[in-house]
């Protein structure tokens, strides 16, 4: 546990909370730095298979501290160091091995954002607020933020949000793709539970593949490319005993017991 940055466990599923909600859970640059080295320590960690990112109180993420804009040593260029360790964070979340999913109630604005875009699927509630606030301040979204958030609700949404820094309610965000799910008041947290283990209880190996597969494709990825990478995780699963045991359970009429549950390296 990091401080601001909370850890918990329950089975199968981790759920990490940012856990400032004094500030409407702005990250501070400690935080941002800190990211990294959190998500490391799940995603090596065999027991976990699914991870919710969340935050404490009424709201997921306010974004960056605004305090910490400006505090970065060369003048020239103050969010330098605040800017590497955002890239960092985001990687490191989008880069999770299992599947992620951002629970999101109250507002999501700005770094909010990146850090939901960066998870495999995104689950709101009626308060859900949404916002991509560089103009309001003067900062130009790095790249990679902006190519997540072009792939989510296409370019023309994004430069809606990014031109205006407007904040959209959760209706307009689950019809623009932001998010994936909008559930009824106080039906959030269970709901995002029950998926959770649904998807803990399904194939590892089928979800990496997945998880890379779409990924490839989404990047643009030469096609050979992608067939290949395919090709390699079907092996994979075959050699894993995950597709045997995936037949045997469904001719059986049980849930399947897959063998391989630690989390891999790297690709096949």
């Amino acid at each position: 546990m990091t401080e601001h940055l909370r850890v918990t466990r329950d089975g199968a599923v981790a759920v990490l909370t940012i856990d400032r909600p004094e500030k409407r859970n702005a990250l501070t640059a400690a935080m941002w730095a800190a990211l990294p080295g959190v998500l490391a320590g799940l995603a090596d960690d065999p027991a976990v298979r699914v991870l919710v990112v969340t935050g404490a109180g009424p709201g997921f993420c306010a974004g960056a501290d605004i305090a910490d804009l400006l505090g970065g040593p060369d003048a020239g260029d103050p969010m330098a160091q605040l800017r590497r360790d955002n890239l960092a964070a985001q990687a490191a979340l989008r880069d999770f091995p299992g599947p992620t999913i951002a629970m999101i109630r109250g507002h999501c604005i700005g770094g909010g954002v990146e850090l939901a875009t960066c998870c495999d699927l995104r689950f709101t509630d009626p308060t859900g607020v949404f916002g991509v606030t560089p103009a309001r301040v003067g900062i130009v979204f790095t790249p990679t933020s902006t190519r997540q958030l072009v792939r989510l609700v296409g370019p023309s949404t994004a430069r809606y949000l990014l031109y205006s820094g407007e904040l959209v309610d959760a209706a307009t965000a689950l019809r623009t793709g932001l998010v994936d799910r909008l559930l009824p008041a106080g039906d959030l947290a269970g709901e995002v539970r029950r998926f959770a283990e649904v998807l803990a209880s399904r194939s590892a190996l089928t979800q990496r593949a997945a998880k890379e597969i779409t990924a490839a494709l989404a990047a643009g990825d030469d096609e050979d490319a992608v067939e290949e990478l395919a090709a390699r995780w079907y092996r994979e699963t075959a050699s894993a005993g995950e597709l045997a045991e995936g037949v045997a359970a469904f001719t059986e009429r049980r849930a399947p017991r897959f063998p391989w549950r630690g989390q891999a390296t790297g690709s096949p």
